[in-house]
């Protein structure tokens, strides 16, 4: 795996953008210049905080980037952004073996067993980090053991994690029903306002 994605990873555990190390001054200027350098494509705004990209629900949107390059899809057939649309759509790039990944899951689980049916669309991409991530069975292994039931997209190529200029596991994308993304988040923390935004897309 790139030196680089490992470092960033290592950053994000370390580096301050997950709940226990947002408290530093040190770790919200490397957050800052981490977001700074790699979520110009998708957004043009940046903060320290680890909240990034669009400002919630702001006028400024931008198209939910299509899946690219997806070699399997676990409890689901084949999705499209294309046939996603009249869904609210969360879209979360992870791996099973990053630790931060493991902490939001329980998150992403309680919102897709309470806002399915209410027209919400979860969706993991799971991008590997390390060759045993790779591996079918041990991604389905991980979803039986954090009871994801919510469609999986295999992102072996990282061809989708590109297509969205990612940097950073775990991440989170929210589109609205037009398929326009208004929100993202990087790291963890943030569920309560991302939830709200959740509720209030849906209307």
């Amino acid at each position: 795996m790139d030196k680089t994605l490992w470092r960033r990873r290592q950053l994000l555990l370390y580096g301050g953008l997950s709940v226990a190390g947002v408290g530093t001054a040190l770790a919200l200027r490397n957050t800052s210049t981490m977001l700074e350098s790699t979520s110009q494509p998708l957004a043009q705004n940046t903060s320290s905080s680890s909240t990034t990209g669009i400002n919630p629900l702001s006028s400024a949107r931008s198209p939910l980037p299509e899946f690219q390059g997806i070699s399997q899809w676990l409890n689901s057939d084949p999705l499209s952004i294309g046939n996603l649309r009249g869904n609210i759509v969360l879209i979360q790039f992870w791996t099973f073996a990053c630790i931060n990944c493991q902490r939001t899951l329980p998150s992403l689980v309680q919102w897709h067993q309470q806002y399915a049916s209410q027209g919400l669309k979860v969706i993991g991409v799971h991008t590997p980090e390390f060759a045993y991530e790779r591996e079918i069975n041990n991604i389905k292994r991980a979803l039986q053991k954090h009871k994801i039931t919510y469609p999986v997209a295999v992102d072996n190529d990282y061809q989708t994690w590109r297509a969205y200029h990612n940097a950073y596991w775990p991440h989170l994308f929210l589109a609205d029903r037009e398929g326009q993304l208004r929100y993202d988040h990087i790291g963890e923390g943030a569920y309560e306002e991302t939830e709200r935004l959740i509720r209030q897309l849906l209307g």
